[in-house]
């Protein structure tokens, strides 16, 4: 049986190809199902630091959802259709909009509804100047279903992201630049270097930092600003007895780059970090500490 996704890990990154190119990449339920389990399994492998996601062939990222298995489920009745198509994108598009590893979409081609929708949920998107994007549904006479309606106008605006649904006009890759769906379009045989380049450019950050940063934005992004300001502070507190934030701190000071440890199990416990600080203070940059030495051997 072919496998649905393809992985491979190169340098900490999990590469994940949609592997149904003889049908565009189009999101079946078994699909969609283990793609799901995947992110279940990276997310807690500490040799995995970023995800970068693409499809397989030259035509297509994804075309979107099976067409065909979804309008079995359709006449079965609402409550499955609901069930088995409905619920089952929005949790992969949930999955991946709330991960806490930078997750890059390379579009290698076609992204139309559910294709699109995957980008527009993942943090980070690269894609080939040729590829295009659609939301599409509006076609077969109903609304996106995998929080199409809810990303796009977040995204790109209101008005914008109306003209799209209602018409349902593919756009070209330099647009999705524009209204924000992609950081970044290259010609086609630069696509994944130029995705392996921003992860990289990640990856030398604490990835205790990254996780971070990326729960503050997605949990804080659709708040009120109050609200969204006590996510960042929680989101700090964490950070604030870690290892990693003594290190960012002390090679900041020192002017040296930081080695991470980039585990939430490292604490630098308060008297050891308040006599770093203070030996810093005092200009002594060569003082050891303990604790350091400790993390350096672990490294």
């Amino acid at each position: 049986m072919t496998d649905l996704v393809l992985t491979e890990t190169r340098d900490g990154i999990a590469i994940l190809t949609l592997n149904r190119p003889e049908k565009l990449n189009a999101l079946n339920y078994a699909l969609i199902d283990r793609l799901l389990a995947i992110l279940d399994a990276i997310e807690v492998d500490d040799s995995v630091r970023a995800v970068i996601l693409t499809g397989a062939g030259e035509r297509a990222f994804s075309a979107g959802g099976d067409i065909h298995e979804f309008s079995v489920s359709v006449a079965d009745g609402a409550d499955v259709a609901v069930r088995d198509f409905v619920m089952r994108g929005q949790r992969l598009t949930a999955r991946l909009e709330a991960f806490r590893k930078p997750i890059i979409a390379a579009v290698n081609g076609l992204a139309f509804g559910g294709g699109c929708e995957i980008t527009e949920a993942v943090p980070l998107a690269v894609a080939a100047e040729h590829a295009s994007f659609a939301k599409p549904e509006i076609n077969l006479g109903m609304p996106p279903t995998f929080g199409g309606t809810q990303r796009l106008p977040r995204l790109a605006g209101r008005k914008r992201a109306l003209e799209l649904l209602l018409t349902g006009e593919a756009f070209s890759a330099q647009r999705a630049l524009e209204l924000g769906l992609v950081n970044k379009v290259v010609p086609r045989g630069d696509l994944m270097p130029a995705a392996f380049d921003l992860a990289g450019r990640i990856l030398r950050h604490s990835e205790l930092a990254v996780a971070s940063i990326l729960t503050a934005v997605t949990r804080g992004l659709n708040q009120s600003i109050a609200e969204g300001l006590l996510v960042e502070a929680e989101q700090f507190a964490r950070m604030a007895p870690t290892a990693d934030l003594r290190e960012g701190l002390d090679a900041w000071i020192e002017r040296r780059k930081p080695s991470y440890i980039g585990s939430w199990a490292h604490v630098a416990r308060p008297d050891e970090a308040r006599r770093a600080s203070l030996a810093l203070d005092q200009g002594d940059t060569t003082t050891k500490r303990p604790f350091m030495l400790g993390w350096n051997r672990q490294k």
